[in-house]
């Protein structure tokens, strides 16, 4: 849905519940990120981010929380929440869950604002998420998890196309939404056959690394921040899903060297092989395929807030096709 602003959160009620915290100043919103609730708040004490987690999944925020403290310990840079007077990181007011984080000075950086030693780092620091996650987290339930059935996403473009053709007046971005879900019908139907099959869920994972999650002081990550998908998956989907993210240009494409930098160190921060990177480039590939979720949320959900991924992200899924083996050959050579 839509973001909607709830009242400003009761920071006075709140920091009462910390020792040290301080008498609160101001209480910004931060407004970067498109599920997140989180404001820079301001207080006689210094700078934190509260954080109004939006699920109210107590147990699981905590765990969240517990992951981050453990992560700290191994050397991760992460910035888990600061305890209360009682030892609990989780605040519920009025029925909502805040949590209270350290302020982190940084800034975000994607793909083309690094160099490729930086990307290499990149790899290596994610590579290094998921092997210490597993020394820290319980073994995470085993599932398996099926790749999209083109049939349903058939029904899905068909969807979607009427309600594009339906708007009235049209914009240029209805005009390039209706051209990229016939491109993409046909591209299905002419991969269909390429469909994988289902895979096994391979360890716990960040679950949404991307460069809005990663904070940046200098040329050094200072904290990997937003931890809500913490989960078990295929570890290396999370890494070439990272790099799709990371290193796409405006126009769709990939920048392959600096993916091959990347990925190299990812394989040897996991101790993952090649054939675990090829398996994972063509799952997120067909991922890519069927996936519609900006023209869900622009049509269905009338949010508009990723618009302005949409050109790059559908034109990545043609690219990717075309460049298929180039592609594969960047994660895995």
């Amino acid at each position: 849905m839509p973001r909607s602003y709830a009242p400003s959160p009761p920071v006075p009620a709140l920091l009462r519940r910390y020792a040290d915290a301080g008498e609160p100043l101001s209480c910004e919103p931060v407004t970067l990120g498109l599920l997140n609730r989180g404001y820079r708040l301001a207080t006689t004490r210094g700078a934190y981010f509260l954080k109004h987690h939006l699920d109210g999944d107590h147990e699981a925020i905590a765990r969240q929380h517990r992951a981050t403290q453990r992560l700290q310990s191994l050397g991760v840079p992460v910035a888990p929440p600061l305890e209360d007077t009682d030892g609990g990181t989780v605040t519920v007011i009025g029925g909502r869950c805040y949590a209270l984080h350290p302020w982190v000075d940084g800034r975000h950086r994607d793909g083309a604002q690094l160099t490729t030693v930086e990307s290499r780092r990149l790899g290596s620091l994610l590579g290094l998420v998921h092997t210490c996650l597993e020394r820290v987290m319980e073994p995470g339930p085993r599932r398996r998890y099926e790749s999209a059935d083109p049939a349903d996403t058939y029904g899905v473009i068909d969807e979607l196309l009427g309600q594009v053709r339906a708007r009235v007046p049209r914009d240029n971005f209805d005009e390039l939404a209706e051209h990229r879900l016939l491109e993409r019908r046909i591209l299905l139907r002419e991969h269909a056959h390429r469909r994988p099959p289902p895979a096994d869920a391979g360890g716990w994972v960040h679950g949404d690394f991307h460069p809005l999650n990663l904070l940046y002081r200098g040329a050094e990550p200072a904290a990997i921040v937003d931890w809500d998908r913490l989960g078990v998956q295929p570890r290396a989907e999370e890494a070439v899903r990272a790099a799709a993210i990371f290193f796409v240009r405006p126009a769709g494409e990939l920048e392959l060297p600096k993916v091959r930098a990347y990925a190299r160190a990812y394989r040897r921060a996991a101790s993952a092989d090649a054939a675990e990177l090829a398996a994972a480039v063509h799952r997120v590939w067909w991922e890519r395929l069927n996936d519609f979720w900006i023209l869900r949320w622009r049509y269905q959900l009338h949010d508009r807030r990723a618009d302005p991924q949409f050109p790059a992200v559908s034109a990545l899924a043609v690219w990717w096709t075309r460049e298929y083996a180039a592609v594969c050959e960047a994660f895995t050579g």
